[in-house]
């Protein structure tokens, strides 16, 4: 991954690449696509074909595509450079796509990763996942420079409140509850993956207006011998069984976790305890997103360093976690 040099300026950059997780379109998609994502690991069949029936009940598709599309539409309406997207898991794959960039002609673009945390799945896996696509080509690839995370950034904070603030029109005396893909608190210990949620969240709840919130958990997928971040979302609804706003700051739009996670089986809990729930939209194409994309492409800097989430890489590689989210 390239990095901005002080003498470098961003007018320099002749294109802007999307880079997201993918999800399946229909329900041939989805086993290729979970094979895809836990390609590598060493995840049991019966583990896969569990997450596979979270699909099917959306008859095999994940919104994530579609929302992905919308906000490349609103970015075209902001910005003059032309825009690529690749997916790490499902067509069109990142690969594809950089070998379009390089027949197109780009020499150098900025990368926009659909994740606002720091964390290895979150930031450094795309970003080597960008560095594999150029290796395809060849030294003639383009150079491409993912921006860094941007969880911190007044934009997103305004459209995740926002998105709450909606949500409190349905229950407007709801316990405040942000959730986000767990991971392996070994992986967390080596990434700035919880303070940034926190402080993000600290930020959220402020903006609107509200001094209690908590952090919750949502989408383990890993061995019940291997300690996760807790508490679940679900198994904190059983145990505080107040009226409650959910708000999934964790992910940037409505993929297969908010929807089968929060909208099932949260819901299905909330409904079983007698209480009243309301779950925050996700930023997705947020007036706000678009104008912090817009304008992290005209900072001096906005590339992640070459260090980036760089101590959580060999933890990933050796648990081999079987994760299947978009953290």
């Amino acid at each position: 991954m390239h990095s901005l040099s002080e003498n470098e300026s961003v007018s320099r950059y002749d294109a802007l690449l999307v880079v997201s997780f993918g999800g399946p379109e229909k329900h041939a998609d989805v086993i290729p696509f979970l094979e895809n994502v836990l390609r590598g690991r060493n995840v049991p069949r019966e583990r896969l074909l569990e997450v596979a029936e979270h699909y099917y009940h959306f008859e095999g598709r994940s919104p994530i595509n579609d929302q992905n599309r919308a906000l490349i539409q609103e970015l075209k309406q902001r910005i003059t450079l032309p825009i690529y997207w690749g997916n790490r898991n499902w067509h069109p794959l990142l690969t594809e796509t950089v070998r379009q960039m390089w027949e197109d002609g780009v020499q150098r673009a900025f990368a926009f990763v659909t994740s606002a945390f720091g964390s290895y799945s979150g930031c450094r896996q795309y970003a080597e996942n960008i560095a594999a696509a150029c290796r395809e080509i060849g030294q003639d690839a383009p150079i491409i420079d993912k921006i860094r995370p941007f969880s911190a950034n007044g934009r997103f904070i305004e459209a995740m409140a926002d998105r709450v603030r909606d949500a409190y029109a349905e229950v407007p005396h709801g316990h405040l509850v942000f959730t986000a893909h767990s991971i392996p608190v070994s992986m967390a210990q080596t990434s700035p993956y919880v303070a940034e949620l926190e402080q993000a969240c600290a930020a959220v709840a402020t903006a609107v207006g509200r001094i209690g919130w908590k952090l919750a958990w949502q989408s383990r997928s890993g061995p019940p011998s291997q300690p996760w971040l807790g508490p679940d979302i679900a198994d904190f609804l059983r145990e505080d069984r107040r009226d409650v706003v959910i708000a999934p700051i964790g992910f940037l739009s409505d993929h297969m976790e908010v929807i089968y996670d929060l909208d099932v089986v949260a819901r299905q809990v909330a409904n079983e305890l007698g209480i009243r729930m309301a779950r925050a939209r996700t930023v997705e194409n947020h007036p706000a997103i678009i104008e912090m994309i817009a304008e992290m492409l005209e900072e001096e800097h906005p590339a992640c360093e070459a260090s980036c989430c760089a101590s959580s890489l060999g933890i990933q590689r050796n648990t081999q976690t079987g994760a299947v989210g978009h953290v």
